[in-house]
């Protein structure tokens, strides 16, 4: 039924799903910095840019497509996973990279909103989380004990707040702590094979299913 012929109003949380043209720019840009492959040793100003690209093209799809509600949060939220993107390519800026993913996380949490609450599903992501965040403390120098703390605490609370919201919310939030999961065993516990492809592999395909999230109609506000 078509909202203007009949005389209702739409709901201002929907929006049309983004046609696969606006969708492209992500793709190729995957598809690039698969392709390429840019060493990561040493840094370069090139393989930052190859790498952050598809988060600011995703940015400039929420820009020619306004999603729902909250999607500037979310352009916010990829503003600061893209400035996370480039900081880690330096090892000197490992704590900036940190810091604007944790400003992310905490944009994605609002965005996400707490209806329905669903605190339910704290207990299986503490279960999840904890012995392995236990197991990285063990792993880390005092002087990341801190900032890693706080980002775990950032992206827990990501997780529970995207599988409260369900759909692609979830799916997103859920690729994104094993991207995050499968980073940090690599970087702090124990080396992984094809490492780098599996994180961004996830990473990316997280930062795709949480922008479609906008233009997608929220739950109803219940808990």
């Amino acid at each position: 039924m078509d909202a203007r012929k009949e005389g209702l109003p739409r709901n201002p949380h929907f929006s049309a799903q983004p046609r696969l043209g606006t969708l492209s720019p992500f793709f190729l840009s995957c598809a690039a910095y698969f392709l390429l492959w840019i060493p990561e040793d040493p840094p370069s100003w090139v393989g930052a840019l190859v790498k952050g690209l598809p988060v600011l093209c995703l940015l400039g799809l929420l820009r020619v497509c306004p999603g729902g509600a909250h999607s500037s949060v979310l352009q916010g939220a990829l503003v600061f996973s893209a400035l996370g993107d480039v900081f880690l390519i330096w090892p000197q800026a490992f704590l900036r990279g940190v810091l604007a993913f944790t400003v992310a996380q905490l944009l994605y949490v609002w965005a996400f909103g707490f209806r329905p609450l669903q605190p339910g599903l704290l207990l299986p992501i503490a279960l999840a989380s904890l012995p392995f965040y236990g197991l990285l403390l063990l792993h880390l120098s005092p002087d990341l004990v801190l900032p890693l703390t706080a980002y775990a605490l950032a992206l827990s609370t990501m997780l529970w707040r995207g599988l409260a919201r369900g759909g692609s919310a979830g799916w997103g939030a859920l690729l994104f702590a094993i991207s995050d999961t499968l980073l940090s065993w690599d970087a702090f516990i124990q080396p992984l094979a094809h490492a780098r492809l599996l994180v961004m592999a996830t990473y990316y395909a997280a930062q795709f299913l949480i922008t479609l999230s906008s233009f997608q109609s929220p739950r109803p506000k219940t808990n």
